[in-house]
């Protein structure tokens, strides 16, 4: 019997769960809804049978690939549930569901305690501001130390951290947890507030005890804060602890009150096909109500309709007329969402990429010649789904190459070509994707006078560099009324495309690019009946001689070839210290801090991007199989002689003279 319909709640919460893989984190989703009344026992991930992996490939791999959503009730809250995928290779999923939490909760396992990847998912947590609760799990494993856990957790993720419970029968079956008795609550609450709140303080130096309500009021306002990590313990095996988790999560995380009233306004922050191919759009929405037959504007040039509502409660997502404010959907018929967009002035999503882009790319290539365009067709829909994912196509060569985070990822990408396209494909080695920086100011101008110049079109562009990370920013030193409007964006349209392959073949990322110089011709009069193209501009002028003129400025100026540098963390046993160093040492990483814990050796540092792979596959013999290494793209740094090129796949405008020839023809001006 499918379970009840949700009735309306005042108040939302949108909540994340994040760890580092095998920490139990789809488990615990699992027992959750086991504890809220969804379901009647709990999936397993070993006999993949869960309810948010849904994918037979995560199912049979036993891991979470895409990040899927479980609605539910506690008491007067509506929870949406967002499990996560743990996997590094995978991040860039996890960041989409960070754009719309309101919290998360941050599991850690009371048997290998903190991991790289959990401290990297705690960065990211903080620098979005998103208040966390952590959940010691696994309790009832052999080998389980829950108050020295809780320790660590505050010494690797430098921050002050509650523990809420104490533990009896860790490491057996018979695991329990009970509150803290009101003195020891008191006592350890007290010493951890003191440093945050200016009542607790003043109360622990006049020695004044706080009663435990008023304590855990202010420990709730530290936690909504980020000042303070609440940590609670349990096994989401046996269940120990989890209702207690549940019933704590409203209290110690923000809820929202839905504003059903105005327009509508939230965040797609997922996108997937369905079962005909069609384009669902994964909405929350903040703020109003959308139903069937609504249209909606997602910025990009028109407002769509809504031909079709799945609406996320107990049981999974089913067919509703409405979406309410506080709910998520599947929206059908929105064939222009991409994730991220945002309806509405109150849509979130982060200012900037909290985790690092890909740093490897990789030619793919179908099995079956015949099925090259299929594979195509197949790699933009993934690419959607993932704009990370980003595919370059070179009909010169007859090649495609995908962006990867690693090689993880690139198993299940042909994975799911296979099984969900029916693409058998091959790969080819994973090569370092490269960026361009801008050396210093440089410029060019094209006018339409010029001899030279095809085109019924003026441009000048100015290249200045970025800080690392600012992205690309385009600029006027012209007035507006200088130009039609459509002209201004088919610059500022072909300026973004045309730094995606800069002097070398390398992205820009970062530049600040501003048009110096415009003209144009203007349209023919009605009093000569007709649109003469031959005498008048078009986009067309604009789009294509602009990255003549961009690609000239960027030479003028000159870029410098950067090759990505990870961060890695490495975990090993202090036996193996000595090899661990021989390895980075051999593979150029750089040590950059060490430190020991509990047996084992910690070492941070920065290793090249081309060396991650190999250090992944070394690592497991030099330390016995019990070495543990995250690693995340950290900066970029100058490449040390020749910089390598890539092949471009566009109109190469670093060429002159065949450029202009191709270019003018698809303008229409010879």
């Amino acid at each position: 019997m499918p379970p009840a319909p949700l009735t309306p709640r005042a108040r939302t919460l949108a909540l994340g769960v994040v760890a580092h893989v095998d920490a139990g984190k789809t488990s615990l989703t699992e027992r959750l809804l086991v504890a809220a009344g969804v379901l009647d026992h709990p999936g397993s991930v070993d006999g993949g049978d869960t309810q948010t992996d849904t994918m037979a490939l995560e199912r049979r791999r036993g891991i979470t690939i895409r990040s899927a959503v479980a609605t539910f009730a506690v008491d007067d809250v509506l929870v949406n549930l967002l499990d996560t995928p743990g996997h590094a290779d995978f991040i860039a999923e996890v960041e989409r569901a960070l754009a719309v939490l309101d919290g998360a909760v941050l599991v850690v396992s009371a048997v290998e305690g903190v991991q790289a990847q959990t401290v990297v998912l705690h960065r990211a947590l903080r620098r979005l501001g998103l208040p966390t609760v952590v959940f010691v799990n696994k309790c009832d494993r052999a080998g389980a130390r829950p108050e020295h856990v809780v320790a660590r957790v505050g010494r690797r993720l430098g921050v002050d951290v509650l523990a809420l419970q104490e533990v009896d029968g860790a490491g057996t079956p018979d695991v329990a947890v009970r509150p803290l008795p009101d003195d020891v609550f008191a006592a350890r609450a007290t010493e951890v507030l003191a440093g945050h709140d200016d009542a607790v303080l003043a109360a622990f130096v006049e020695d004044r005890a706080l009663p435990r309500r008023e304590l855990r009021r202010r420990l709730a306002r530290a936690a909504r804060a980020g000042a303070v990590l609440p940590v609670l313990h349990g096994s989401a095996i046996t269940g120990a602890g989890v209702g207690e988790l549940l019933a704590a999560l409203p209290g110690l995380l923000p809820t929202r009150r839905p504003q059903a009233d105005g327009p509508p306004a939230g965040t797609v922050f997922k996108i997937e096909r369905g079962p005909a191919g069609e384009k669902l759009a994964h909405l929350v929405l903040r703020r109003g109500t959308v139903r069937v037959r609504d249209r909606l504007d997602l910025g990009h040039g028109r407002a769509e309709r809504v031909t079709a509502l799945a609406l996320h409660g107990p049981g999974g997502a089913r067919p509703a007329d409405a979406l309410p404010a506080g709910r998520i959907a599947r929206v059908r018929g929105l064939e222009t969402a991409r994730v991220g967009d945002v309806l509405g002035r109150d849509g979130r999503r982060p200012s900037a990429p909290v985790f690092s882009r890909p740093s490897l790319e990789t030619v793919v290539e179908p099995v079956d010649p015949a099925r090259r365009g299929d594979l195509h067709a197949a790699l933009a829909q993934l690419a959607e789904q993932d704009p990370l994912i980003e595919v370059r196509q070179d009909d010169s060569r007859g090649e495609v190459a995908v962006s990867l985070y690693g090689e993880v990822q690139k198993e299940v990408l042909g994975a799911l070509l296979a099984e969900e396209y029916g693409v058998e494909v091959a790969f080819g080695t994973s090569s370092v994707l490269c960026a361009e920086r801008v050396r210093g100011p440089g410029a060019a101008v094209e006018r339409a006078s010029d001899p030279d110049n095809p085109f019924l079109a003026t441009v000048g562009l100015r290249v200045d560099p970025a800080p690392v990370r600012a992205g690309v920013v385009f600029a006027l030193e012209v007035e507006r009324g200088a130009l039609p409007a459509a002209f201004f964006t088919a610059v500022e349209d072909a300026v973004r495309t045309t730094l995606a392959a800069g002097p070398h073949g390398w992205p820009v990322p970062d530049a600040r690019v501003t048009m110096t110089h415009s003209g144009y011709a203007p349209r023919q009069s009605h009093a000569h009946q007709t649109f003469d193209k031959a005498m008048s501009s078009t986009g067309a002028d604009f789009r294509y001689l602009t990255p003549l003129v961009l690609m000239t400025a960027l030479q003028r100026a000159g870029t410098q070839v950067c090759e990505p540098v990870h961060r890695f963390t490495l975990e090993a046993p202090r036996a193996a210290q000595g090899a661990v160093l021989a390895l980075l040492a051999a593979l150029g990483a750089v040590p950059l801090d060490t430190g020991y814990e509990d047996g084992l050796v910690l070492v941070s540092g920065d290793v090249p991007a081309a060396a991650v792979h190999e250090l992944r596959l070394r690592l497991p013999g030099t330390t016995s199989g019990e070495g543990a290494l995250t690693t995340t793209v950290d900066h970029l740094r100058p490449v040390v002689g020749p910089p390598p090129e890539r092949p471009r796949i566009d109109h190469d405008p670093t060429d002159r003279e065949t450029y202009l020839r191709t270019a003018a023809r698809l303008a229409g001006r010879v």
